[in-house]
């Protein structure tokens, strides 16, 4: 929990400083990133796992990712790119938790009965997760190092991929993990969708 706390000071000291200072904004944006994973390790293993906990921490990161696409969206042009990113990571999550409570499952990571070896790879393989969270927090916070006012998004990725091969290397690494993590938030919106569906068919039906 304490942990928890410190994620959110920090990140609001460092959504207060990002424009004046970028380069410690990204430090402390990465840091509490970090902590994300750190906090829940902890909980296990110190057998201090709480359902609180697990909210804060979700709506912590859920916050900070929006708040890094808004500003994103304010020095990007298309900016409709990075409020619908916005849209869908907020939706997806907002709807597989809701979705878990209504099968009274304990945990949103809990997809085992899904049909989608994507998706249950994604929450089955902490390795594979973490590198696609790691690639789309740090593809956000290089673009946003690397942005002017009213850029187009796109110039700026291919004046970064044509600097060098290992500059292209690096970008196709990060894009892939951002749009696979892109992907399985729209089949966890579309999955658990239809769970809050059924539900009420059942409801309707065992009435």
């Amino acid at each position: 929990m304490l942990i928890g706390y410190i994620r959110v000071l920090m990140n609001c000291f460092a959504f207060a400083i990002c424009f004046s200072n970028k380069e410690l904004f990204s430090i402390l944006y990465f840091i509490s990133f970090v902590c994300d994973a750190l906090d829940g390790w902890f909980a296990r293993k110190f057998n201090q796992v709480s359902t609180f906990g697990a909210v804060l921490d979700m709506v912590t990161d859920r916050i900070s990712t929006a708040c890094l696409l808004v500003i994103l969206s304010q020095v990007y042009r298309p900016n409709f790119v990075f409020l619908s990113l916005l849209a869908l990571d907020i939706a997806s999550h907002w709807l597989q938790m809701y979705s878990t409570f209504l099968v009274g499952k304990s945990n949103h990571k809990d997809v085992k009965d899904s049909t989608s070896w994507l998706f249950k790879l994604y929450y089955g393989n902490r390795m594979f997760m973490g590198y696609c969270c790691i690639a789309c927090e740090v593809l956000y916070i290089t673009l946003f190092l690397l942005a002017k006012e009213s850029e187009k998004m796109t110039d700026v990725l291919l004046g970064v991929a044509q600097q060098s091969l290992i500059n292209s290397a690096l970008l196709a690494f990060l894009l892939f993990g951002w749009a696979t993590k892109q992907l399985v938030n729209i089949i966890q919106m579309k999955t658990a969708a239809d769970l809050c569906v059924l539900y009420d068919l059942n409801k309707k039906h065992n009435a």
